[in-house]
């Protein structure tokens, strides 16, 4: 490896730890709780930066600095029980998010400040809207089945996981596609931009 491939993967390395602390942050301090019955679920930032890291790093970084962010975030605010169903969560938003706008829109490649738009706003509502659909069922089979609640009580979490999932989506794309298209020309020109894959 030369200098500068190790010059440029130490860079990925600290801005995907970078990203990680951001998505501690979005959700562990930027958060409101929404109390139901003996449980809780949240509107938080975290979304958005995990998805900001699949549009700046590619999905594979951008959902684990999202999965090792938010996993601990679950971990130290009272939401540990959560923890394995964020992990999945935050790694899939990811590879969704850098599937689409890398892959299909070689999202790294765009210059017309236009299509960074399009393509950021299409993989940031890809991987939301996974979430959107997926979470509420997850939310459900793993408070009915693993955690051995009684329906009645996972089918109350998995509607309001459904109702604040979806106001974190809409959240986390409109503030991930204008932190995206404000912060690419900064980082092209000082040749931090990274060239993920997907």
């Amino acid at each position: 490896m030369s200098g500068n491939e190790r010059s440029q993967a130490t860079i990925q390395l600290a801005q995907t730890a970078l990203m990680a602390a951001l998505c501690y942050i979005g959700f562990q301090f930027l958060r409101i709780d929404i109390p139901i019955g003996g449980d809780k679920t949240a509107i938080h930032l975290g979304n958005a930066f995990c998805v900001l890291g699949a549009l700046l790093l590619g999905g594979l970084k951008g959902g684990l600095a999202g999965a090792v962010g938010m996993t601990i975030a679950d971990l130290t605010s009272g939401y540990a029980d959560s923890a394995p169903r964020t992990f999945f969560m935050k790694l899939m938003i990811g590879l969704i998010v850098g599937l689409v706008a890398h892959h299909v829109g070689h999202l790294s490649q765009q210059h017309e400040p236009a299509k960074v738009i399009r393509w950021s706003f299409l993989g940031a509502l890809a991987g939301m809207a996974f979430n959107v659909i997926v979470d509420p069922i997850c939310s459900y089979l793993y408070n009915r089945f693993l955690l051995g609640n009684a329906e009645v009580t996972a089918n109350l979490l998995a509607k309001w996981t459904a109702v604040s999932t979806l106001v974190n989506a809409v959240a986390a794309i409109l503030i991930a596609v204008t932190l995206y298209s404000a912060l690419v020309p900064i980082l092209r020109r000082t040749g931090l931009l990274a060239s993920p894959r997907t």
